[in-house]
């Protein structure tokens, strides 16, 4: 059954002609210990590695021939302690859960995974290079990957850097076309 927030997102931005991307889900759990979000991965299969607007790129496992396929090596992503404290003020708690990025802006910014607890409960965190002064770097969405999208798309949530237009013609570019 189609998740929710993946129906929606392929209302408002058309999947590519060229289909998306074959991931061996099973086999990034056995060598990368890591389980993906379900609308993440049916976000993949459905449009692959690319470019939301030519503005929000997508990475995914890799895949042979994507410059997208980088997901599994960001598990590190670098910020600076100022960034982690600053993120951890805005979460419950005091401890800051392991972060995975999946998506990247024209302008820098970086949307991540806060991995705590089930991958389907996965939140999303977006760095935001670009803020004016006083302003928190951070947004902590409350939901998936694909309700995020559809967030952005529609202008509901403005996360990032440069706003994308919240208009009904998106497009989303895939790594066999950019």
């Amino acid at each position: 059954m189609p998740h929710c927030a993946v129906a929606r997102l392929r209302e408002i931005l058309p999947p590519p002609v060229s289909g998306g991307d074959s991931i061996d889900w099973q086999g990034i759990e056995r060598t990368a210990g890591l389980t993906l979000p379900a609308d993440y991965r049916e976000f993949v299969e459905l449009y692959g590695g690319g470019e939301i607007d030519e503005y929000l790129s997508i990475s995914t496992p890799p895949v042979p021939g994507s410059a997208y396929g980088d997901l599994l090596d960001r598990r590190d992503h670098f910020l600076s302690h100022q960034d982690r404290e600053r993120l951890i003020a805005l979460l419950p708690g005091s401890a800051l859960p392991p972060l995975l990025p999946f998506a990247d802006s024209a302008s820098s910014d970086v949307a991540f995974w806060l991995c705590e607890g089930a991958p389907d409960g996965w939140r999303v965190a977006v760095f935001r290079r670009q803020t004016p002064y006083g302003m928190s770097r951070w947004t902590v969405f409350d939901g998936g990957m694909a309700s995020f999208c559809v967030a952005v798309l529609t202008g509901e949530v403005n996360p990032l850097s440069e706003r994308l237009s919240a208009g009904d013609r998106h497009e989303f570019l895939s790594w066999r076309r950019v």
